[in-house]
């Protein structure tokens, strides 16, 4: 037991070097998380461990910009038995080495990372708790895309050494653990939208309705990765001979996502159409609740010559869902407008 308890202070110092791997947290703004993690160990099994982590973090404005950490500092308070067993094996101090897994999403991208971190040498009391300490360079991180960006714990990898007085080894040597995080936590240390460095363009083009056969004249504002366009009208013909008109309203629904891309960039977005108003031979067939039955996703894309700073072109395709809301004629309606092979054509210019 005695060299269980030993195993278990140092266990729990291995912790301490892991959750520096909490480094990149809230942009500006400091974090004080605790986590629970478990542990196999020899001779004592399975162990759970608490360790605090505080920190400091800068996000950047844009994509494209670092991310850093300061401020770091990982406290772990061994308890009192833990310290009597590593002061029994002849234990006066404890060090070692650890690797933590975190997990680094920025837009599209997903980057697993392995942080290197030392637990620093720390005296043993022959009784009593005592704290140490674990640290680790956190180089810089460049985040390309905007949008969602999170930091997310994992488990992490140990390798601990207690000493005697002489500096030469115990009989528990060094031994390694892989910890896991403990289920029911959440692992997210850090999420934030990366925004867009607030560029707002003009928006001119059309959208082309293959399954109408009609083209609409497109205005609006694009600013960030949100395109917001202004009321249009399609005119087409039924049957080729009767004259129709469909006013479309499109706009954004919920968040919208994206990356840049060198000087271009594609936007995620997810689009709400309505159709206040549907004609045939110059007579209303739609209620003024005519919309599509669900968001339409389209990836926009900036195409040759594009610049962020003036803009250029940008185009998309999508697919329009069934219509609802249509009134006695949805079905109908539906029939006419819903299906692939939409596409957006669209000029941006810088504002």
């Amino acid at each position: 037991m005695r060299i269980a308890r030993s195993l278990l202070a140092a266990c729990v110092l291995a912790l301490a070097g892991p959750v520096a791997v909490a480094t990149p947290a809230a942009a500006s703004t400091p974090i004080d998380k605790e986590l629970s993690f478990t542990c196999p160990f020899p001779l004592i099994g399975l162990q759970k461990l608490d360790v605090e982590v505080k920190a400091s973090f800068d996000v950047p404005a844009a994509p494209g910009g670092t991310f850093t950490t300061a401020d770091l500092a990982v406290a772990v308070t061994v308890p009192d038995k833990s310290a009597r067993g590593l002061a029994l094996v002849g234990a006066a101090s404890i060090e070692g080495t650890a690797s933590a897994g975190v997990t680094l999403a920025n837009g599209s991208l997903t980057l697993p990372l392995a942080l290197p971190l030392t637990v620093a040498k720390t005296a043993v009391p022959a009784s009593g708790p005592f704290t140490t300490n674990a640290s680790g360079s956190v180089p810089p991180v460049q985040l390309p895309n905007a949008g969602k960006t999170t930091l997310t714990i994992g488990g992490f990898s140990a390798r601990l050494t207690p000493k005697k007085a002489d500096g030469s080894f115990t009989g528990l040597g060094s031994f390694t653990s892989d910890c896991t995080l403990d289920a029911g936590q959440d692992p997210v240390l850090l999420s934030f939208d990366l925004g867009t460095s607030a560029r707002d363009y003009g928006v001119t083009g059309s959208t082309t309705l293959k399954a109408l056969g009609a083209t609409a004249p497109l205005t609006g504002t694009f600013t960030g990765f949100t395109p917001a366009f202004d009321r249009t009208r399609a005119e087409f013909k039924v049957f080729g001979f009767v004259p129709g008109t469909a006013d479309l309203q499109l706009g954004p629904d919920g968040p919208q996502t994206g990356e840049v891309t060198g000087d271009g960039f594609v936007a995620h977005a997810k689009l709400a159409l309505a159709l206040p108003q549907v004609t045939l031979f110059g007579l209303p067939v739609a209620d003024a609740g005519c919309r599509a039955s669900a968001p339409i996703p389209v990836d926009l894309k900036t195409g040759p010559g594009f610049a962020l700073a003036s803009g250029g072109p940008v185009s998309g395709p999508y697919a329009i869902p069934p219509l609802t809301g249509c009134g006695a004629f949805t079905a109908y309606l539906s029939s006419l407008v819903q299906g692939d092979g939409n596409t957006f054509a669209l000029t941006l210019t810088a504002r």
